[in-house]
């Protein structure tokens, strides 16, 4: 299985997310499943993984070569796909993963979040959608949603993705899925 991690990619991030995201990656790695990610070397996609190189585990990096000039990009993937463009780079991530798992992140993160929810509420993904709510860091957004949803902007609907606080959690659902 592979798991497509969005997540920040800046350096300013506080310990507790990176250390989150760190732990994320070394029990993928040990659980036997495989990271797609945006490539960056820094923030929750850099902590990710290195938690999965650190624990002999394999992962795909999908980025624009021109990304570099923004943040560095991770030198120990197993593989490494350059697109010219974010729309291929977005591509690439529906394409190569079986998972999403949602980290704390900014506005780049929300963008893949909105866009893979969406894709799967119009039937076009399939797969898993988890929300790793670190510390409570996307509780407003899911308060925004559940009120978007309370004044008729949302159609009812089963559950589109998982929200949970903890790695515990997140690979007991996974382990579920997988058997």
């Amino acid at each position: 299985m592979n798991i497509c991690l969005y997540g920040s990619g800046s350096r300013k991030i506080d310990k507790i997310y990176t250390d989150a995201a760190y732990e994320l990656g070394c029990m993928m790695a040990q659980k036997g499943y495989g990271l797609v990610f945006g490539g960056g070397d820094t923030g929750m996609m850099g902590a990710c993984a290195k938690g999965v190189h650190d624990n002999n585990g394999k992962s795909i990096g999908i980025a624009p070569e021109w990304i570099g000039s923004f943040e560095p990009l991770c030198q120990d993937c197993t593989e490494f796909i350059h697109v010219d463009t974010m729309e291929e780079r977005k591509k690439g991530f529906v394409e190569n993963s079986d998972v999403f798992i949602i980290t704390p992140g900014g506005i780049g993160t929300l963008d893949e979040f909105f866009e893979i929810i969406t894709l799967k509420k119009l039937k076009q993904v399939n797969k898993e959608i988890i929300v790793f709510n670190i510390e409570g860091f996307f509780d407003k957004m899911f308060e925004m949603i559940d009120e978007m949803a309370e004044k008729g902007f949302l159609y009812k609907q089963t559950e589109i993705y998982k929200r949970f606080d903890t790695i515990e959690e997140i690979f007991e659902y996974l382990d579920d899925l997988d058997d």
